[in-house]
């Protein structure tokens, strides 16, 4: 008796292993990680889920973006004054872009033609024009305290600025580089993330346990709801289907599912280490998140609900972008 439930324990571990690795099998392209306290960025195999190599950045490198023409990668080196930029197919570095003052936070425009970032330590928002090669600053913008991170609207004629020490939301006109208009947040803003229709903005309030949701259709903004997801709500991303955003909550050690019509959450996954950045795979399936105190990129399941894999990475996670994946 005891042979033959050792062999079905034996059988069914098997069996989930087996199930596990097909759920991957369509991610081919690496998966980075950046690790802000290492000066490096972790790539990781989605075969073996191992990290395979570290690329060496500059210093506190804090967020990486995946340029919407998806041929490179780019890394924003804080302290270094720097962009890394990297091929997202084969993880070779491109090219190094210096003199690009505290990058703490960029964004490309969808039309690929400015180039934005929020000095974080500096307190200014710079805008440079981009001709396919070569970066120009074209205006440096004086900003309220702390800068933290941009959401840029789909026809590439505003940007979104939340100023983490200063609780306020800044709109900023690309084809002028000036502020439109700012309005007050709740505690400490931090990722946005606007609607499909370009209607709604949807503010992650770190200092607190809240969404907050802004209308910014008219002339002049306005807060029109807060939507309670977890302590310390932060970064956000798409879940791929034009309706539904996740937050990452890293004081909750949670991530919350939100739907963007009804403005409510709908689900809600435990994810340990104080979850902060995420990518989704091209099936919509799995989130992969930095856990940003345990120096690991956690792999979670949202059918099964529950964290499924943990990848050891470098010191304090931050950023995660991969080729495939859900659409942005």
């Amino acid at each position: 008796m005891g042979s033959f439930l050792s062999s079905r324990f034996f059988f069914f571990f098997w069996a989930f292993v087996a199930l596990s690795s097909s759920a991957f099998a369509s991610q081919t392209t690496p998966l980075f990680v950046l690790n802000s306290l290492d000066a490096n960025v972790s790539v990781i195999n989605p075969v073996t889920w191992e990290e395979i190599r570290r690329i060496p950045t500059g210093k506190e490198p804090h967020h990486l973006y995946l340029t919407p023409d998806e041929r490179s990668i780019i890394i924003a080196n804080a302290l270094s004054d720097t962009l890394t930029f990297i091929d997202p197919r084969t993880a070779e570095v491109q090219r190094t872009v210096r003199d690009i003052v505290d990058p703490y936070h960029l964004r490309f425009t969808p039309d690929m033609k400015w180039l934005v970032t929020a000095a974080n330590r500096l307190n200014h928002v710079d805008f440079y024009k981009w001709d396919g090669k070569e970066l120009t600053l074209a205006k440096r913008v004086a900003t309220s305290r702390t800068p933290s991170h941009i959401w840029i609207d789909s026809k590439s004629t505003t940007a979104y600025v939340s100023m983490q020490d200063s609780d306020e939301l800044v709109a900023m006109d690309i084809a002028t580089q000036s502020i439109r208009w700012r309005t007050k947040t709740g505690a400490m803003p931090a990722d946005i993330y606007g609607s499909p229709d370009d209607k709604r903005l949807f503010v992650g309030l770190t200092g607190s346990d809240s969404v907050e949701v802004f209308d910014v259709s008219g002339a002049q903004p306005s807060s029109i709801k807060r939507i309670k997801t977890g302590s310390g709500a932060h970064a956000f991303r798409a879940a791929g289907d034009k309706r539904h955003l996740y937050v990452s909550n890293r004081v909750a050690n949670t991530i919350s599912k939100l739907d963007m019509q009804r403005q409510e959450v709908v689900d809600t996954y435990p994810v340990p280490g104080g979850p902060d950045c995420m990518d989704v795979s091209a099936d919509g399936r799995f989130i992969f998140v930095s856990s940003r105190w345990a120096k690991k990129m956690s792999v979670v399941d949202t059918v099964e609900k529950r964290v499924i894999k943990q990848v050891p990475v470098g010191k304090s996670p931050h950023g995660v972008w991969t080729l495939q994946h859900a659409p942005r």
